[in-house]
């Protein structure tokens, strides 16, 4: 019997991988794609294979569970929503200035990575601490606490004032994706909802930092 090899051979041969930067960066490219376009029901093992070019087998070899992958493909989503964030942060801001701009920019990534938003924060990929992912996603918490603690240096406890509001962002982004926002109040703009979560956690704006 012919024995299934982990490639077919083009794309997917040996000398493909060397040429476009290796099996494992093209599978996680490949999940990222398909995560965007599809969303992360669509990530099977056999499925991103199939698009990267290669056996269903083939990815065992970078990864040998289909969590591993999966949370190496979140790590690009944290990756990508770090960058946002960091093209936005204005570091001379106030910090209550600054929390309402990566408030934003993530209200905006729920959005527009419907997919990858999802896949980031599911709890067993995050609990896995996977390829560095822990490592990637904490240190936009950390940015935040530190900001939090900033606006609201009375906290006893920054962190859980953060997390916080961090659920109550992660709320707004659900809810308003799936219209029961919209459908429960009349609204048609999230920015609202944001102002009104800052209020709540932070004080009215132009509480002195």
């Amino acid at each position: 019997m012919h024995e299934e090899t982990e490639d077919h051979q083009v794309p997917g041969s040996r000398a493909d991988e060397r040429s476009d930067g290796g099996l494992r960066e093209r599978l996680v490219r490949v999940g990222v794609e398909l995560v965007n376009a599809e969303g992360a029901q669509a990530l099977s093992l056999r499925e991103i294979a199939r698009r990267a070019g290669v056996s269903h087998g083939a990815p065992r070899r970078h990864f040998p569970t289909h969590l591993e992958l999966l949370s190496a493909i979140a790590r690009q989503g944290f990756t990508e929503l770090a960058a946002r964030v960091a093209a936005e942060d204005r570091e001379t801001a106030p910090p209550r200035e600054r929390i309402a701009l990566l408030a934003g920019v993530y209200l905006d990534y729920a959005d527009t990575r419907r997919g990858m938003y999802e896949l980031m924060f599911r709890h067993d990929l995050l609990e896995s601490g996977s390829l560095g992912l822990r490592e990637t996603s904490l240190p936009l918490f950390a940015r935040l606490t530190e900001l939090v603690a900033g606006v609201r240096p009375d906290s006893a406890d920054p962190a859980v004032l953060a997390g916080a509001l961090w659920a109550n962002l992660h709320g707004i982004a659900q809810l308003w994706h799936w219209g029961s926002l919209r459908l429960a109040t009349g609204g048609d703009d999230p920015a609202p909802f944001l102002a009104a979560a800052l209020d709540a956690h932070l004080g009215p704006a132009g509480r002195a930092a």
